[in-house]
């Protein structure tokens, strides 16, 4: 089988915010099609990671290599980098005043410049993928959490990225909808979509992981693979972390 394409490497990725130093030397590749997932207690630095990718951060020291070319955020237009990067964030962010279609629609419209009707058209399959088709010309407000979330994730897909980043997209949500949102998720996995997930589901790591990263105080303790790495945890703050959560 040929060498999976890599398309995310870090190297030695270090952000501080002030005084307060958030990642400390992160080195870190993603291979194409596979879905990495970082999990940690809150403020071990995984949401940061996620946002340094997509460049809403900037790093301080190391490198960000997206797809073979090193990202210099002084030169890069950032904005076509994060049209191979999509990403779906914990609060949907959907515009109120307009239809989950038009949502859907926007960045191609604005960012890419597609004509309507061949944007209409994508977005109501995209809708159609994410189960939500009906839901078309029905406003945000009318939606539960979980709908909502997939019509972000829909949106963030419309742009059609190579990547996607995904972080904390259940934890905003009721428990009962938690899983509609997984099962989308599980859905871009299987069509092979590459994925870096930050998640407090365990249940999702463990099923749709190909990789997990263990993190901790702004570094990574422990990779591995899911059943490796729950079931058989090398370090000792790793398997203090599971002890307190599974």
């Amino acid at each position: 089988m040929s060498e999976k394409r890599e398309m995310i490497k870090i190297e030695k990725l270090n952000k501080s915010f002030g005084d307060l130093h958030v990642l400390k030397d992160i080195d870190m590749e993603v291979k194409e099609n596979d879905v990495v997932v970082l999990i940690g207690a809150s403020g071990s630095g995984k949401s940061t990671l996620l946002r340094c990718l997509n460049f809403l951060e900037i790093k301080n020291g190391g490198k960000i290599i997206v797809e073979g070319k090193e990202i210099d955020p002084k030169k890069d237009n950032l904005n076509k980098v994060r049209e191979q990067i999509g990403m779906v964030f914990q609060h949907f962010n959907l515009f109120p005043h307009k239809t989950v279609l038009q949502n859907v629609m926007e960045a191609p419209l604005v960012v890419k410049r597609k004509n309507r009707s061949q944007a209409e058209k994508e977005g109501k399959e995209l809708l159609e993928k994410v189960g939500l088709a009906e839901k078309a010309d029905v406003y945000p407000s009318k939606l539960s959490g979980g709908q909502k979330q997939r019509v972000a994730i829909a949106r963030a897909l419309a742009m059609k990225p190579d990547i996607m980043l995904f972080d904390e997209p259940t934890s905003a949500l009721d428990p009962e909808l938690v899983g509609e949102v997984l099962s989308t998720m599980k859905q871009l996995a299987r069509e092979g979509m590459t994925m870096v997930v930050v998640t407090h589901e365990m249940g999702f790591a463990r099923e749709v992981g190909d990789w997990v990263f263990y993190m901790h105080d702004g570094r990574i303790v422990e990779r591995g693979e899911p059943q490796e790495l729950f079931n058989n945890p090398k370090e000792q703050r790793t398997k203090d972390f599971l002890s307190s959560i599974l």
